[in-house]
């Protein structure tokens, strides 16, 4: 829990620095149009990437498959997403990492370990109904 406080006092000010150094570079306006271009072109791609994972899911409930792979995928997407649509590049670089299909393996794989250790800590009841 206190790496998560560190992370909201620690991003926002390195998200400044980004921001003021990127700023300097090319202009506050471009740095201002940056913000709006990812931020816009992240969440429809989270968007489309979200879809098409939903209709993998539906897929495999269909054929009465548990959809744990797209499971996984959702909650990145998700992240991802969240990610993109708050302003500033090290988000928006994390953001890109977990919706992108290719680079979202790597965490997929992070996520279902820190799922599993849960599981083994009896922290998570799974009841089946």
């Amino acid at each position: 829990m206190r790496w998560l406080l560190l992370a909201f006092l620690i991003v926002p000010a390195l998200e400044i620095g980004v921001f003021l150094w990127t700023g300097g570079m090319i202009g506050p306006w471009w740095v201002v149009g940056l913000i709006l271009l990812t931020g816009v072109v992240g969440v429809a791609l989270a968007r489309q990437q979200g879809m098409e994972t939903w209709q993998r899911a539906r897929n495999s409930m269909n054929y009465g498959q548990v959809p744990t792979e797209e499971i996984l995928d959702g909650i990145c997407i998700f992240v991802g997403g969240v990610f993109l649509f708050t302003p500033g590049f090290i988000t928006d670089i994390a953001g890109f990492i977990l919706v992108i299909p290719s680079t979202r393996g790597l965490f997929k794989g992070m996520l279902q370990r820190f799922i599993k250790r849960l599981i083994d800590k009896d922290m998570v009841i799974y009841r089946k109904w």
